[in-house]
């Protein structure tokens, strides 16, 4: 009689394990083909400026411009004056993220957002697959710019840059805003999810990524009742380059888990998320604001993943009412 393999989990894994070794290989390849870069699509950033029109009142007056950092061209906007306050995008989006919120926190602070690498209009000379990498990057943007101190925040995967730029640097901050994001590192399941978003960019391309990512970051009444939102995010999503994609969802799938860190941070802390968030639920934002001491959190009722965005107003409100009570 024929013996039948018995299958085990350990099996399983092996497999998987082999399929996504392989992935790896070709992924690299993938990258650097032509059409990785956004800078090959130069059309992309004047559909942005169309988009942002529809969603931004009056573009505030803005500091723009590029600084080469670790080898990559980073671009950032500074608008306002006064305390200096640095925001951190998340996936796969760009600054741009935060054109609602900018004029609003502008009156008081001094905004600095900037496109992390291989996002918007910075480059990524490689495929930039570590949380490390946007941290000390961001940290050396804020050198050149002549910031030794800040409130920091950041949003899905810029709460883990901001939790790595703690860790590397505490003394740079004078507040965090957690928004939408979470400190643990990826499960098996949530790790699969992302290395499924990667393999999805490589071999589909980033313009794909919006059905999947979209529905997650703005609520279905928003996205109904208010297209040109879905229409901007869909823009910064589609500006991302092939690089970025790729390395930014291995960087989320390979996060390091901060956990441990949220005990230790000794400035304060606010944490903001959108009540409708299914990517990381407001448990998550529970949890980090039971671990951290000097800790606000703020829940806004109906946003999802993409709250500072979608409940633009309500959420520069909380940012304001809480950091102005820094001393």
């Amino acid at each position: 009689m024929r013996e039948v393999k018995k299958i085990t989990v350990k099996t399983i894994a092996a497999t998987l394990t082999a399929l996504l070794s392989a992935f790896l290989v070709t992924v690299p390849a993938i990258a650097q083909r032509p059409g990785a870069n956004k800078f090959d699509f130069p059309d992309r950033q004047s559909d942005l400026k169309v988009a942002q029109d529809a969603v931004v009142d009056q573009a505030p007056k803005a500091d723009q411009g590029y600084i080469t950092v670790n080898g990559a061209r980073i671009f950032y906007t500074v608008v306002g004056k006064g305390e200096p306050m640095v925001l951190v995008h998340g996936y796969p989006l760009s600054g741009d993220l935060f054109a609602r919120n900018r004029n609003a926190l502008a009156k008081r602070y001094k905004v600095i957002t900037m496109d992390l690498r291989g996002y918007g209009r910075s480059s990524a000379p490689e495929v930039p697959a570590s949380i490390s990498i946007y941290a000390k990057d961001v940290l050396d943007v804020m050198n050149k710019l002549g910031v030794p101190k800040a409130i920091i925040g950041g949003m899905s995967m810029g709460g883990p840059t901001v939790f790595e730029m703690y860790q590397q640097a505490p003394e740079r901050f004078r507040g965090m805003i957690l928004i939408d994001t979470i400190a643990d590192d990826a499960s098996p399941a949530e790790a699969g999810l992302w290395r499924g978003v990667a393999e999805q960019a490589a071999l589909r391309g980033v313009d794909s990524l919006v059905p999947l990512l979209l529905p997650e970051m703005l609520s279905g009444d928003t996205r109904v009742s208010q297209p040109q939102l879905a229409n901007f995010l869909t823009k910064i999503i589609e500006q991302a380059s092939l690089r970025g994609a790729i390395g930014g969802a291995y960087a989320l799938a390979n996060r390091p888990d901060y956990t441990q860190l949220l005990g230790k941070i000794n400035v304060p802390v606010l944490i903001l998320v959108g009540l409708a968030d299914t990517v990381y639920p407001v448990p998550v934002s529970r949890s980090m604001n039971r671990a951290i001491q000097n800790s606000t959190l703020v829940v806004i009722p109906g946003p999802a993943h993409a709250a500072i965005f979608e409940a633009a107003d309500r959420a520069n409100t909380a940012i304001l009412e809480w950091a102005n009570k820094i001393k």
